[in-house]
């Protein structure tokens, strides 16, 4: 049977309780550590565990668990990856979400009219955002369920000079979006 060594000095932690301390003294099978809050406890070997001291570095060089590596071995060189140069800039098309719950982190107190006013204004925020911005196309998520908020983005955007929309792709979205074009001028 082989028996734990302990010197003094060593940083030991209680098996069984949450106990950490520094070895004080050794006798036989009995360490005797110091505690954090000044304790001088006793117990037996097989009750304690060596800390590793990660800040004592040489203890660490110095071990014989360090596994050494050879230096010689040579570091892979890189494949070569080809790749593709494209003309266009590809960016994705700009979705905006009108679901209230990403809009606002807390809606309990709102009522379904507040909801519905707070979802048409951010609407409108998005809408005018691309068209000064000349943005060709954009995206409302709008959802499913009873249609009144699809019958108010339809509503504003048949006011809306320069622009046409449609529902998006059913693909990607399912029935719970609207794509929006804008026709751009030619100056």
């Amino acid at each position: 049977m082989t028996t734990k060594k302990f010197d003094i000095g060593d940083s030991v932690s209680v098996l069984d309780e949450a106990i950490d301390g520094i070895v004080v003294a050794v006798k036989n099978n009995e360490i005797t550590i110091k505690t954090s809050d000044d304790f001088v406890l006793t117990y037996f070997v097989n009750e304690l565990v060596k800390i590793n001291n990660t800040n004592n570095l040489n203890k660490i060089i110095k071990s014989e668990t360090l596994v050494h590596k050879s230096s010689d071995i040579q570091p892979r060189k890189k494949q070569n990856i080809p790749t593709f140069k494209t003309d266009k800039v590809e960016r994705g098309i700009p979705e905006f979400d009108l679901h209230i719950e990403k809009l606002v982190k807390n809606f309990r107190g709102m009522s379904n009219f507040d909801i519905l006013n707070l979802q048409t204004e951010t609407a409108k925020r998005h809408l005018d955002f691309a068209i000064r911005n000349r943005i060709p196309k954009i995206v409302f998520i709008h959802g499913v369920g009873e249609g009144v908020l699809k019958a108010e983005l339809d509503f504003m955007l048949n006011r809306t000079e320069g622009i046409t929309f449609q529902d998006a792709n059913y693909q990607k979205y399912g029935m719970g979006a609207t794509e929006v074009y804008f026709k751009q001028n030619k100056n």
